[in-house]
């Protein structure tokens, strides 16, 4: 039976649509977007003419994703919806490495690179030398653990945003941990930079009168048996902008020193010159259940 719509019989009626959905977790998906975006309509009294912008300024983000680009995970990143689902789903058992965005570079395969490797393919950037261990939650090392990471150069810039001057796979490595954990590489010391702003996510950026920069930091992911996963970032202590991240993914235990070192027996045993940027740091993943 056709009935005239009204402002809370629409959302009804499409929540009974969703009736039929075979996987539960998909309807209740579903069923609370719904709600939501409904909800969201009423509250602020939106307008089909907002409503075209909005539609044309998604359609405009999905145009801007490339192979090498992701302007929805940008615009998730900017509105702070990929740090709150890392948070909704973030805890750890005591000690545990914080895990933090993925981010939108992370768009290539990094090289596989043996330890003590350099990422910096191209120079330019302050030497510095990143050292570690893997370990579990109750301190034992995990050997061969792997590290995936990624990084922009001294200037601030991925490999995928400079092709023209960054060979592939610049700022990145896939890295071995040794027989007790341990991990170290060659890099730069990593700039602030800001997030891409040619494209949708930009434009609203500048609407909402807001800066586009991040603070300096090297990205990882850490993997290892018996383990779970953390996507995190190591941001550089000192850092500008460590306090108004543009996409929110700054976790004080995350801010790391990165000491100049005026060692040069320790510069030659590491391949850099003196002095030089030292990071020590453990990453430490949680036993699965």
């Amino acid at each position: 039976m056709t009935t005239d719509a009204t402002e809370t019989s629409v959302t009804d009626e499409v929540v009974r649509s969703l009736r039929g959905t075979a996987d539960p977790r998909l309807r209740e998906l579903l069923t609370g977007l719904v709600r939501h975006l409904h909800a969201f309509a009423r509250e602020t009294r939106l307008t089909p003419k907002e409503w075209e912008r909005a539609v044309a300024f998604l359609t405009a983000t999905g145009q801007t994703c490339t192979g090498t680009r992701q302007e929805f995970i940008l615009l998730s990143d900017v509105l702070g919806l990929s740090m709150l689902v890392e948070t909704v789903h973030g805890d750890r058992a005591a000690g545990a490495t914080e895990s933090t965005v993925l981010g939108p570079f992370h768009m290539t395969q990094s090289p596989v690179r043996a330890l003590g490797d350099s990422i910096d393919l191209v120079g330019g950037g302050e030497p510095c030398v990143v050292s570690g261990r893997v370990r579990s939650e109750d301190g034992a090392p995990l050997p061969g653990a792997v590290l995936d990471v990624w990084q922009a150069d001294g200037e601030g810039f991925y490999d995928v945003q400079r092709p023209d001057t960054q060979p592939p796979g610049n700022g990145r490595g896939l890295f071995t941990a040794d027989a007790e954990g341990r991990f170290r590489f060659r890099t730069c010391v990593p700039s602030p930079y800001p997030i891409p702003t040619d494209g949708p996510v930009g434009t609203l950026l500048r609407a909402t009168g807001r800066h586009p920069y991040r603070p300096a930091h090297i990205h990882f992911i850490a993997t290892a048996d018996g383990h779970t996963p953390v996507t995190t970032h190591i941001f550089v202590a000192g850092s500008d902008h460590l306090d108004s991240d543009a996409v929110f993914a700054v976790k004080k235990n995350l801010v790391q020193d990165f000491d100049v070192t005026d060692d040069p027996a320790l510069a030659r045993e590491f391949g850099v010159p003196n002095p030089f940027r030292l990071a020590r740091f453990d990453l430490v993943l949680e036993r699965t259940a």
